[in-house]
């Protein structure tokens, strides 16, 4: 595993600005991370300020399209409760274009219904959530995938369209789909279906093993010869020494032990063993979600100690 195989995976609505995610974004690029992913939540969690506010994620990764030149840029995941399929795949193919083709969309069904009560948006029942997010998967990559000249429809119990010219078309062909979570059937056949990538955020090492032949298993089920690539995110906290490790924890307002249980923490040493134990199981990326965002230091550690451990 290498350095740009590891992505730097942010919280903004925990508290942060534009600026200071493009000053994460920029100095992630520098220092060579595959990418830059954020969060697509409205709503903070936990007890923080959440000051300045929320965030917009796509117009977020717009002005990081412009503001940055080489990382590839991406939401894990965008909530399909937040926007119709007709505007995100506008708004995710103009970001390709404004990025030079580094783009890629983390698309699920939601889960924070406070954020939806709190700035009005709809938050149905999980199964009708999933029904969205099957139409959202079929519309996005109908739109895409029909020819310039041509027209696209599609009937859905959540969402249709009639009769779209699906312009404009991004970029990249295709652009990447990342989609992930938990789910033991509609999940995986999604998955086999439309994604790209697939990503367990925050499980037992177990777990994502487990998923991870689901998935493969409704692969094998369709005929999928594309291959998938396998990810997962943990929750990042490296220190070069313990009194360091203990200071970073404590910023984000957790304990050094529960981190190492559930994440990657401690010393270089230890946080690349335990990436190197998911890399083992089969994850082919690592996003480490980094909470404290004005502490640029950590991803100099990370990329300096802990990535050259990897190799």
């Amino acid at each position: 595993m290498q350095l740009h195989d590891l992505r730097i995976f942010t919280e903004p609505q925990q508290g942060a600005s534009y600026d200071t995610l493009l000053a994460v974004a920029r100095r992630a690029e520098s220092l060579g991370f595959g990418a830059f992913f954020r969060s697509d939540h409205y709503l903070k969690m936990s007890d923080v300020s959440g000051l300045p506010g929320p965030t917009d994620a796509w117009i977020t990764l717009a002005g990081l399209a412009r503001d940055t030149s080489t990382i590839r840029l991406g939401t894990l995941v965008s909530p399909v409760t937040f926007r119709a399929p007709g505007l995100l795949a506008i708004s995710v193919a103009q970001v390709d274009h404004m990025s030079g083709g580094r783009v890629e969309l983390g698309l699920g069904a939601g889960w924070f219904e406070q954020e939806h009560t709190a700035y009005g948006f709809d938050f149905p029942s999980l199964g009708r959530r999933f029904d969205m997010l099957t139409d959202q998967l079929a519309i996005v990559d109908g739109l895409w995938n029909t020819p310039v000249g041509e027209t696209f429809s599609y009937s859905g119990s959540a969402h249709s369209v009639v009769d779209s010219p699906g312009l404009p078309k991004p970029l990249q062909q295709p652009v990447p789909i990342v989609i992930g979570g938990g789910g033991t059937t509609r999940t995986p056949a999604l998955a086999a279906r439309y994604a790209s990538e697939f990503n367990t955020p925050f499980v037992p090492l177990p777990f994502f093993t487990a998923q991870r032949e689901r998935v493969q298993a409704a692969c094998d089920a369709i005929g999928r010869t594309r291959p998938m690539v396998w990810s997962a995110a943990l929750i990042v906290c490296a220190g070069t020494d313990e009194a360091e490790v203990s200071r970073r924890a404590a910023a984000i307002g957790r304990e050094p032990a529960e981190l190492r249980e559930n994440g990657a923490a401690g010393t270089p040493d230890e946080v690349a063993a335990t990436i190197r134990r998911w890399h083992e199981a089969g994850a082919e990326r690592i996003y480490l979600q980094v909470l404290d965002l004005d502490d640029l230091d950590h991803l100099d550690l990370i990329a300096e100690q802990v990535a050259p451990l990897l190799a």
